[in-house]
């Protein structure tokens, strides 16, 4: 990448959107610009998991204010991830399609462990190398992630359903504070997170460091009061709460460091962080500088400039751990993109390359399904896909793959809207007629064959002496041109 390259991300929170843009400059992210403003869309889901239309439209405005800054950006230059709030909410889709719109750019809805990988990318970047064991805690909105890593990598990654607005919800109901509240809060969040005590237990890490919005905000009350600044002790968080219990409302406290953004989740927060700091017996927690939006933008520079996407690593793991026969999804991969590179238009290189690598990761995982079981194997593959935690990838991503798994054999009907997608058209022909190709498990000479495209027709050219030495293949090619008919695309088979 070159330097002085600009690159943002957007964390859409579920009390907080945040706008990072940083420039690339030897090897290195510099912060240019940093705006937050407080949303609080998690108070917007009602008990039926539904977000209501204020905060939707909380949210929409403020994306609207960043799309404005964001005016000279390119797609390549932008991401923009969603947490743990449109990862609950039933109605998400009335808000991404309006968001992104709005926006200019997509919005990624990204698993809790994603959103965890990025946390840790995030702080461990802005920390000094070293050797140590890191645990790091990220209390957000409507979940908590923890994370064990060393250097920049992250190796144990968790989320769990507990954060600073729905605990301030539940248990500190129209700004009343005390003892009983306290106490209720902290063993309702032990009882979420105490299945992390062996796995993120003391004998795990060296240190440990907190990122984003509540322990930064603890943070700054707490040197408010005397203590160090950029750690969290004990003591400090137990002479907070009793300030807190004794002020019987948060509206009446007055602390240096308490602004007016966090005071209504401020209690929520801290009864989250005392049940961690009690679970996993933490003395000292470290104040850390990175965080998620930091992470996404490092792992942009990762994805498009560096060429280590740790999407490609996930996806080799999946195959392992599933048994996937490796030489049939070389074949399958090898004469898919051959196809596709025939097929689909170049015009846009960056985003031709990344639908040639995302056909690459459906043709390696295309018999995914097959470990449960061969019949209907293609139906088992998309379920897999569109409920595993994988890591790098975004919801949205796991369910197109799961589409191209899905529609790689049997009828096309089932696949509805998103044929009328001509790249995925593409990408689901090209992967269709490699499994052809490779029917026999065998390397099949396909260098004489020609794909092409003109309007909604697709054609295949084969060679005249095909139907003589390759009856079987025919045959399914034959099936193929069927199955298309039913669809809005025309396929062809020229000899």
């Amino acid at each position: 990448m070159q330097d002085n390259t600009q690159l943002a991300a957007i964390d859409i929170g579920s009390n907080s959107f945040r706008l990072e843009i940083g420039r690339f400059e030897h090897e290195q992210l510099q912060r240019v610009e940093y705006i937050k403003e407080t949303v609080r869309q998690g108070n917007g889901l009602d008990k039926d998991r539904n977000l209501s239309m204020e905060a939707m439209q909380r949210g929409w405005e403020c994306l609207a204010r960043f799309s404005e800054r964001l005016g000279n950006f390119k797609k390549k230059q932008v991401r923009a991830v969603a947490t743990q709030t449109l990862r609950e909410a039933r109605n998400r889709d009335v808000f991404l399609s309006r968001g992104e719109e709005i926006l200019g750019f997509p919005i990624d809805v990204i698993s809790g462990k994603e959103e965890a990988r990025l946390i840790y990318l995030g702080v461990s970047h802005l920390l000094p190398q070293s050797p140590e064991r890191r645990l790091v805690i990220d209390i957000g909105g409507r979940s908590t992630e923890l994370i064990l890593g060393k250097g920049y990598l992250a190796q144990t990654m968790e989320s769990y359903r507990v954060g600073s607005v729905t605990w301030s919800m539940k248990y500190f109901a129209d700004g009343a504070v005390s003892k009983e509240a306290f106490n209720q809060a902290e063993v309702a969040a032990k009882a979420v997170l105490d299945e992390a005590l062996n796995t993120y237990a003391k004998r795990h890490w060296d240190n440990v460091y907190g990122s984003s919005g509540t322990v930064g905000a603890i943070g700054d009350i707490l040197v408010g009061l005397g203590y160090s600044a950029h750690e969290i002790s004990r003591k400090g968080l137990i002479q907070l709460k009793e300030i807190l219990q004794k002020s019987g409302r948060i509206d009446r406290v007055q602390l240096e460091g308490l602004k007016d953004d966090r005071r209504a989740v401020l209690c929520g927060g801290l009864s989250v962080l005392c049940a961690l700091f009690d679970l996993l017996d933490i003395d000292t927690l470290l104040v850390a500088d990175g965080a998620l939006r930091q992470g996404v933008l490092y792992d942009m520079v990762e994805r498009k400039y560096n060429a280590t996407d740790v999407r490609s690593s996930t996806v080799a793991r999946m195959a392992s751990t599933f048994k996937i026969d490796f030489l049939q999804a070389q074949r399958v991969t090898k004469i898919a993109q051959t196809l596709f590179h025939q097929v689909m238009p170049k015009q846009d290189m960056a985003a031709f390359e990344s639908l040639n690598r995302k056909l690459g990761w459906a043709t390696q995982l295309h018999e995914i399904g097959s470990h449960i079981s061969h019949s209907d194997y293609h139906k088992h593959g998309a379920y897999i896909l569109e409920n595993v935690d994988a890591v790098g990838f975004a919801q949205h991503e796991l369910h197109r793959l799961g589409l191209l798994v899905l529609g790689h054999k049997g009828k096309l009907k089932k696949l509805g809207e998103h044929l009328s997608d001509s790249a995925f058209a593409c990408q689901l022909l090209a992967l269709r007629l490699a499994v052809i190709a490779c029917h026999a498990r065998a390397e099949p000479d396909w260098s004489a064959v020609r794909l092409s495209m003109k309007s909604n027709t697709l054609t295949l050219q084969v060679p005249s002496n095909w139907p003589q030495l390759y009856p079987q293949s025919m045959h399914l090619l034959q099936q193929e041109v069927e199955a298309w008919q039913k669809s809005s695309w025309l396929f062809q088979l020229k000899i």
